[in-house]
């Protein structure tokens, strides 16, 4: 058993995955030997799209209107669509597959179940399995930096190529992109979204990055927290780790739609279908001039500035730690287990 593997087995006694709702996703382990994932919860099941085996596919894809929109599903309603290896490279995958489609004009990135995701999958059995080396290891904790034996090392390495690098590929996707996004959208969730030319949301959508909060660290891998919610908001969610609901993303300018909850499939599609009304080269024009202006004004350079002090923050906690885990853990940061899901800001409560 590799020491990375073994600490991560380890921390499984400390970790625990909450479930949107404010429900429970709990690992249980026995002797360091298995892992058992159980939900404290009955999220919505949707059918889908099986891969090689029983398995289904986290990430599933569609094209309508005679493939001028592609739609792509976050497949996991189970795990509260919490973002494993697997969906990762699958989601990439399913971009560089629109991408490539000269029919395609708008990509719709939608999600099944109850919430749109629960950001990083901290421990799920199939997040565990594909880290653990191994038939069912993900080929990618093979290489990458996956190897590297120091641990601020590997950890940079991975997250550029997982968790940054292909964000910054998906924002700068050579078709207009809509997220469409219902229930809650937890921190590195934001990241799949802001990657997005366009926001819509359901009317009951919440948005929140609660890593500095639970775990020690300065906010998820893509940093544009400053540009979708303002400075002092950005400081407000990170510091207090509470949400903001779909209205007060709209009025931030983050959403551009608000829809009924049972309605959200129907009018993204409508949306999508007036977009892919102009002509390909003057939307990826306007995509692009839009894109460069905020270029212009320090958002690439933050990005990456940000992208590194979120890298030292994995360094401080991986020397403070005695088992070396690179995130902060009880008593430096609460126990997830009191937290609950993340509470509503609002301006008239502490």
């Amino acid at each position: 058993m590799s020491h990375f593997w073994e600490v991560a087995v380890s921390l499984l006694w400390h970790r625990f995955i909450w479930a949107c709702d404010g429900t429970v996703m709990c690992i249980e382990v026995d002797s360091f030997k298995r892992a058992r994932w159980s939900a404290v919860a009955s999220p919505d099941l949707t059918s889908a799209e099986k891969a090689d085996g029983d398995a289904p596919r986290q990430v599933t894809y569609e094209t309508l209107d005679e493939g001028r929109i592609a739609r792509i599903w976050l497949n996991r309603p189970q795990a509260q669509n919490a973002q494993s290896r697997t969906l990762l490279v699958q989601l990439d995958e399913a971009f560089g597959r629109a991408e490539a489609d000269d029919h395609v004009r708008v990509v719709i990135l939608a999600a099944r179940g109850k919430n749109f995701s629960a950001g990083h999958d901290l421990g799920s059995e199939e997040a565990l399995l594909e880290r653990k080396p191994g038939p069912a290891q993900h080929p990618t904790f093979r290489s990458h930096g996956a190897t590297v034996s120091a641990i601020a090392e590997r950890t940079y390495l991975q997250e550029w190529h997982f968790f940054f690098e292909n964000t910054r590929r998906w924002r700068d996707l050579r078709k207009i992109t809509i997220a469409s996004v219902q229930g809650n959208a937890i921190s590195a969730a934001l990241m799949l979204i802001w990657a997005c030319d366009l926001i819509v949301t359901a009317d009951d959508a919440r948005f929140s990055d609660v890593v500095g909060v639970r775990m020690g660290m300065p906010g998820v891998e893509y940093y544009a927290h400053p540009w979708e919610f303002g400075p002092r908001k950005a400081k407000e969610l990170l510091l207090t780790g509470d949400s903001i609901d779909a209205d007060e993303a709209h009025q931030l300018g983050m959403v551009s739609k608000i829809f009924p909850r049972a309605e959200l499939e129907d009018k993204t599609l409508e949306f999508a279908r007036r977009i892919a009304e102009r002509p390909t080269m003057a939307a990826l024009l306007i995509k692009d001039s839009v894109n460069a202006a905020s270029d212009a004004m320090g958002f690439t350079e933050a990005l990456r500035h940000g992208f590194h002090i979120h890298e030292l923050g994995h360094a401080h906690w991986a020397a403070h730690n005695e088992n070396r885990y690179p995130v902060g853990l009880p008593p430096d940061v609460p126990d997830w287990r009191t937290l609950g899901a993340p509470k509503l800001a609002r301006r008239d409560e502490p």
